[in-house]
């Protein structure tokens, strides 16, 4: 899928000569600088991105015991969007230097991190995990009444540029956003990697995992941290990816029968990166100079396959 996606575009690329600029060997100029200044940075980013979003999305899940639960449930692509729009369409009360592509990034971490930091510092104080859940809800709703103000205020021009954010984008960041973006992934990975056995134990309910000797305070700690993370970071560069981290947790516990998070970590990890890849190869129109926004073919390709794969399960159970 990596292959495809890099091959696909308004310029067509075959599959050996983009095997052959990787390993170092010449191919046509005009192909090397599409593939090294477009193409292959989009494929890691959608790549690092599907990854990230996913892991996000099966982590709340399992912590909320909620299907309907994604990365952006605390409220933290809110956050950012606050951030982005202060930038965007507050920009006569900002400095000059804020007003560029790395400004929109420094304000979207921190708008996400503001808003982690709030919730982090709630969730000391309640025991209740649904609470988190609603006070995430409430973090957004408000970010979002300020955002809707801004809006209201602001230009044409101002206004159009937040909604090309809004839409997400995986083109236009360099290797040097591409290499933190993996650091901050990676990361993000990790932590999650070492909450697989608390997020078994929880799949039986929170006074289950606690007789087990579950620390569950420090267990949803780290993994709102996690969360937190990946979420944030990729909201940072990429924008707010919709439906990925919602979908793709479900469509590894169908594909694999089991909810034993060491093979979904795996599992969600896999299918993550190839559905943004897919949904990206379908969204540069192959062979038009056109580019359609990822946030629209994630929600048209991945809903009615977990729509399909939903009713193929039941009817096998019936």
């Amino acid at each position: 899928m990596f292959l495809l996606n890099v091959s696909l575009g308004s310029i067509s690329i075959p599959t050996r000569a983009i095997i052959n600029s990787i390993v170092g060997n010449e191919i046509k100029t005009s192909w090397e600088i599409i593939l090294w200044n477009f193409r292959l940075p989009k494929a890691l980013t959608a790549i690092l991105v599907g990854m990230g979003l996913s892991i996000s999305g099966l982590m709340m899940q399992t912590l909320f015991r909620n299907p309907l639960a994604g990365p952006y449930v605390l409220g933290l692509s809110s956050g950012s969007s606050l951030g982005v729009a202060l930038v965007i369409m507050g920009s006569s009360l900002l400095p000059s230097f804020l007003i560029s592509s790395y400004g929109i990034v420094l304000a979207s971490s921190i708008g996400s991190f503001l808003v982690l930091l709030a919730v982090l510092l709630v969730s000391q104080k309640l025991r209740d995990t649904m609470a988190i859940l609603i006070v995430g809800l409430m973090f957004g709703s408000f970010t979002s009444a300020i955002v809707s103000v801004l809006s209201y205020f602001s230009t044409a021009q101002e206004l159009q540029k937040f909604m090309f954010w809004s839409m997400g984008s995986l083109s236009n960041l360099s290797w040097t956003a591409i290499g933190i973006l993996l650091v901050c992934v990676i990361l993000g990975l990790m932590i999650s990697f070492f909450t697989i056995k608390p997020l078994d134990a929880m799949l039986l309910g929170e006074n289950y995992a606690k007789s087990l000797g579950l620390n569950f305070n420090r267990t949803r700690f780290l993994i709102i941290f996690a969360t937190s993370i990946l979420a944030g970071s990729i909201t940072a560069f990429a924008g707010p990816i919709a439906f990925v981290g919602l979908a793709v947790p479900h469509l590894a516990k169908l594909l694999f029968q089991t909810s034993n998070h060491l093979i979904l970590f795996w599992g969600t990890v896999l299918i993550g990166g190839i559905l943004l890849l897919l949904c990206d190869s379908i969204a540069q129109l192959p062979g038009s100079d056109y580019t359609l926004p990822i946030n629209a073919i994630t929600s048209l390709v991945g809903a009615p396959v977990v729509i399909w794969l939903l009713v193929r399960k039941r009817k096998i159970m019936i």
